[in-house]
């Protein structure tokens, strides 16, 4: 709980390496400017009201740590505070932590809202947020007793008294005498030394202060090699694998090497039964391509040089950028993985591990989400389910959704996925349910039996749908759940209103009573965050920062469950769940949030579910994902599109690659802790608070960061790596201070005056920053490799509907516009991206260009038609035979490719026809609102793509049919019905022509058809079915299709010959 003032905090003023007689407030204000920040704490009792604590009070009741500081990631204990793990204050403060919501942000106290009740249906779990509970028997408390990890209730007394934990805390605080019995708690209420540990650690803590007076924690941490993080960070300790601290390799190290070394994955060349040939075609039609524009330069169409010159521009361009596309494909990877391997290596008992504890790193699963209307609630708690029932430790995981729209529906929707979370996730580890995608997974038309051992499954299976369909009942009811209970409660408020107004007046008021309209959660209370009508302090643009762990971090061993816990019988399965939370960014005008970028190095390969069979517009990008990402891992590695893709923290912060041969000079020992500077000589230490903000724990955790990111030291050969056995210790409980830390973090005012978004994290300032952020990290040295898995990794959701997809089509290209023309530019590039990688991010940059020539290509057919002209003056035999040569290669070089990524043939087709119905609407679009905002300023609006089905419950594939008018499709219109009407006029021409021209028909006709074939997509897209299309569409076609042949005919209207027959006449304008 904290709030937040304009004065300097003292942590804001303290150096991160304990220098702090360099670096005073002046200093530090002139760095963060005002928004330094001090933290008061509060807490909500049961009953509502909300009680200040003093430093005092909260170093007596062992609520928060003595020395607190700025924390923003879960930071364990110092000396000062070192609970047991088994004490009655850690489950109290975690249990308070997890049920409380946390709200703050700029100029606001943080504070901890209670959730008595967090959703409106029942909850089990006892990791959950509002899990039911005995009530506590203090005299006048609501609040429920403690819970432990099984849910049963926690009583701190031998008296059986049973007692929240706010009163618990008072009691402590008070008299330290149970209310009960009134006998002195027998321990367990304050902190601590650690198991095994002796010594008086306040004596630790007097020795390890600066010169300001502060606790030193970076000396504690480097002098004890004390250990620092939430989850596995930590520094190891000398004993740690049983070696007698001699040099040489720790024990954990011995023993790997005691077996053999396999590697985790291995690189798998293309066959070059296939890449060689595929590569020479490249070369073959390169040159055909030379010798073909040389050709086409010097042998110009004397009768139509406009004609000409044209196509000879378009051709030049279109040659330069196939060769961008192509030549970062000359050395395609596959690559293959052996979880075997990784089970051995990371998950196996050991004579220093006899548990099999898992010394797998931690992960953090981030989701973001922006608008409940566009992505239907339903699916976004199927992703978090999918999430929670990963086949990884689950100590290890942490799942994150960010809402940046702030809903209540939002919220409840993910309430409601935690709780039911309680029986899915049991069930996929009991049965190996795969997808874990609920969903997904009753959706498929597969026999679910197969390859299921249990006996019990088709009953489990049974259960889990109708709960499943119970749960999908409840989510879809929310909107109106939530409408009616607001307007319940603002019709009580009402009503107290009026009853306050009439007794205060002494009678009915003249006006009519306004009460604001507000969104109201389950426990009967204001939502923080956006309500259903806009107020102030609660809009979109407007609201508090909000945090709720939804899901508290599970016990580090595993908890199995039984036969009478849940409907279905879990027996010997681990029941645990994830740690879970939910986080809504504050909010503010004058605040740019920076959209999705502002809230969060191996890829995946994205795929899709819900497309249409055929993939009438390329919605599974499988040319891409199979074909050009897949090329981009034989250079320097994929570029990042936004989502399945996992980094390492260290390369977010902005740092470039450890250099181990660097390294290896400043230290004599690999797993000694390193700062910040040995990483980036170029930071000072006065310098981290500009750079990452005011948190100075933040900038304490970047040598953890970087020590997690090491690859595991098994062999000799690892120069610089980290010891086995280094991440096998348990999480430190969470604390009020790390989510009130959070919840500054959170604001809108954190990252102003700071490199966030600029050097530091998702980088901000384009509609793309996943492709920016990727490109400045490879830009740094950085690679990254391209991960296909077996069964899809990940899969989402992807707009079937042509205008959607256009418009998604849109925002990406105009991110790669703003790319072009920002510092981005790979023409700006270090030395340390290669030549090939800089090709495929100068692609990045410059495809939507091409949309210019496209267009101007496409009316060519039509012109050529018109005029009865050609682009050639005749049909040469050299000018054929280059076009078969180059057809030849194209159809080949896409055999092959097909061949060694994959892809189907029809899939490549389907690229090829979207390639051109895009390129000549939303890319030609992109190309104007970026030359607008170059020019004029103009800011790029980011629109949301819609994931939400159509209203057709019994056709999946309705929306696919559903015609939405927008301005992109007036561009393909004009040019479908242009070479239309062009082969129509022409055909008739060459039939009543004296002189058939047959040559220049087929040659004309031959291109337009080309044209028409690829936009056939869109004409199917715009007919609707069942006779559904819009009645704009054929007036814009009628219309379109009278101006061009008046056009026409104004440009070149018909010669008037008078002959002996009477015969003559034309059409004029008045």
């Amino acid at each position: 709980m904290a709030s937040l003032s304009s004065q300097p905090s003292k942590k804001g003023m303290r150096s991160p390496a304990g220098n702090a007689a360099n670096n005073n407030s002046s200093g530090q204000q002139g760095n963060r400017g005002s928004t330094g920040q001090t933290v008061k704490f509060a807490r909500r009792t049961s009953s509502g009201r909300y009680v200040s604590l003093s430093r005092e009070d909260l170093d007596i009741s062992g609520e928060l740590s003595g020395d607190y500081m700025n924390y923003t990631v879960q930071i364990p204990s110092t000396p000062d505070n070192q609970p047991m793990d088994t004490s009655v204050a850690v489950k109290a403060e975690e249990q308070y932590v997890s049920n409380s919501l946390f709200t703050g942000g700029f100029n606001s106290v943080t504070r901890a809202h209670l959730m008595d009740k967090v959703i409106d249906s029942e909850v089990s779990h006892p990791q959950m947020a509002g899990a039911k509970g005995s009530s506590c028997a203090m005299p006048a408390c609501d609040g429920k007793v403690m819970k432990d990890e099984r849910g049963n209730d926690v009583i701190p007394c031998e008296c059986r008294f049973k007692i929240c934990r706010d009163c618990y805390m008072d009691a402590q605080k008070e008299s330290g005498l149970c209310p009960g019995c009134k006998e002195p708690y027998k321990g367990g209420a304050l902190p601590l030394p650690p198991p095994g540990k002796g010594g008086d650690h306040n004596n630790m803590t007097m020795m390890k202060r600066n010169q300001n007076g502060d606790f030193d924690h970076n000396r504690w941490l480097f002098e004890t090699q004390g250990t620092y993080g939430y989850g596995n960070a930590f520094w190891p300790q000398d004993d740690m694998y049983g070696d007698d601290g001699d040099e040489g390799f720790p024990g954990g190290i011995l023993e790997n090497m005691d077996k053999p070394w396999k590697p985790l994955s291995r690189e798998q060349p293309i066959s070059q039964a296939v890449i060689s040939p595929y590569r020479l075609l490249i070369l073959i039609r390169l040159v055909v391509l030379g010798f073909f524009l040389h050709w086409r330069i010097v042998n110009p169409n004397d009768d139509a040089r406009w004609l000409w010159g044209m196509s000879v521009v378009c051709e030049v361009w279109f040659a330069f950028s196939w060769i961008l596309d192509i030549i970062p494909k000359l050395n395609p990877m596959n690559r293959s993985t052996d979880l075997e391997v990784l089970r051995d290596k990371f998950d196996m008992p050991s004579p220093s591990n006899p548990t099999g504890k898992s010394d797998l790193p931690g992960i953090d699963l981030f989701v973001s989400t922006a608008d409940p209307e566009k992505e239907p609630p339903l699916v976004t708690a199927n992703t978090i389910l999918s999430i929670l029932s990963v086949d990884y430790p689950v100590e290890k995981v942490a799942c994150y959704i960010s809402d940046d729209g702030g809903a209540l529906l939002t919220f409840e929707a993910m309430a409601e996925a935690a709780s039911f979370a309680d029986l899915w996730v049991p069930f996929c580890r009991k049965h190996n349910i795969e997808p874990r995608n609920p969903e997904t997974y009753f959706s498929l038309k597969v026999d679910p039996t197969k390859n299921k051992s249990r006996i019990d499954f088709v009953k489990d299976r049974r259960k889990m749908k109708r709960e499943y369909d119970e749960f999908k009942v409840r989510i879809n009811g929310l909107p109106d759940s939530i409408r009616r209970r607001s307007d319940a409660f603002n019709a009580r408020e009402e009503m107290k209103m009026l009853k306050h107004m009439r007794e205060s007046a002494g009678g009915d008021p003249m006006e009519p009573i306004k009460v604001p309209k507000a969104t109201w959660m389950a426990d009967g209370t204001h939502w923080p965050g956006t309500w259903s009508f806009p107020a102030a302090e609660h809009s979109k643009g407007d609201h508090a920062g909000i945090l709720q762990v939804m899901l508290k971090p599970p016990s580090h061993d595993p908890l199995m469950g039984g036969a009478d816990d849940k409907m279905i019988d879990f027996t010997d399965v681990d029941i645990r769940l994830p740690m879970f939370v939910y986080v809504s960014r504050e909010k503010r005008p004058g605040y740019d949030h920076n959209k999705k970028a502002g809230a969060m190095n191996a890829l995946f390969p994205q795929r899709f579910e819900g497309i249409d069979p055929s993939d009438r517009y390329a919605n599974r990008n499988t040319v891409f994902f199979d074909g050009n990402m897949r090329a981009l891992d034989g250079v320097q590695g994929p570029v990042y599109v936004g989502t399945g893709c996992m980094f390492r923290r260290f390369a977010l912060y902005g740092f470039d690659p450890p250099d181990s041969n660097n390294t290896e000079q400043k230290k004599e020992a690999e797993t000694l802790p390193l700062r910040a500077t040995d990483f980036d000589p170029d930071l000072d230490f006065n310098l981290l608070p500009k750079r990452f903000g005011n948190s100075t724990m933040l900038a304490e955790s970047i040598p953890i960061a970087e020590f997690q990111g090491r690859p595991l030291a098994d062999h000799p050969a690892v120069k610089y790596g980290r010891p086995p056995g280094a991440l096998r210790v348990p999480r430190e409980p969470l604390d009020a201070t790390t989510v009130a830390e959070a919840v500054s973090v959170i604001s809108c005012w954190y990252e102003d005056k700071t490199e966030w978004g600029d050097r530091v994290g998702w980088i901000y300032g384009s509609v793309t920053e996943d492709v920016v952020t990727g490109y400045r990290m490879h830009n740094r040295g950085w690679r990254s490799v391209y991960c296909i898995t077996k069964r899809d990794a990940f899969r989402g959701s992807a707009p079937i509907n042509l205008t959607d997809r256009l418009h998604q089509v849109l925002r990406w290209a105009t991110g790669s516009v703003e790319i072009f023309f920002s510092r981005n530019n790979a023409f700006l590039g270090t030395r340390r991206l290669k030549i090939l990688q800089r090709l495929a991010y100068l692609n990045v940059g410059i495809y939507p260009f091409t949309s210019i020539f496209l267009i101007v290509y496409c009316f060519l057919p039509a012109l050529s038609l018109f005029s009865g002209y050609f682009i050639v003056q005749t049909l040469d035999i050299a000018f054929l035979i280059y076009l078969l040569l180059i057809t030849i290669c194209l159809v080949l070089l896409a055999i092959l490719e097909v061949k060694w990524s994959g892809i189907e043939l029809e899939e490549w087709w389907r690229n090829e026809q979207f390639w051109l119905i895009s390129g000549t609407s939303a890319h030609f679009a992109a190309v104007m609102q970026g030359l607008l905002k170059v020019i004029a300023g103009i800011e790029i609006s980011f629109t949301l793509t819609s994931k939400s089905a159509g209203d057709d419950v019994d056709d999946i594939y309705a929306d696919l049919y559903l015609v939405k008018w927008t301005s992109l499709m007036i561009p393909p219109i004009v040019i479908a019905m242009t070479n239309i009407i062009a082969m129509a006029f022409a055909f008739i021409r060459t039939i009543y022509s004296t002189v058939p021209q047959w040559s220049k028909f087929v040659g004309g006709a031959f291109f337009s058809f080309w044209v028409l074939a690829h936009l056939y997509p869109f004409a199917k897209g715009l007919m609707g079915r069942r006779r559904k299309t819009p009645t704009i569409v054929f007036v814009w076609s009628g219309l379109i299709a009278i101006t061009i042949s008046l056009l026409w005919i104004a440009i070149s209207p018909p010669k008037t010959t008078g002959t002996a027959d009477g015969a003559g006449g034309g059409f004029q304008f008045p």
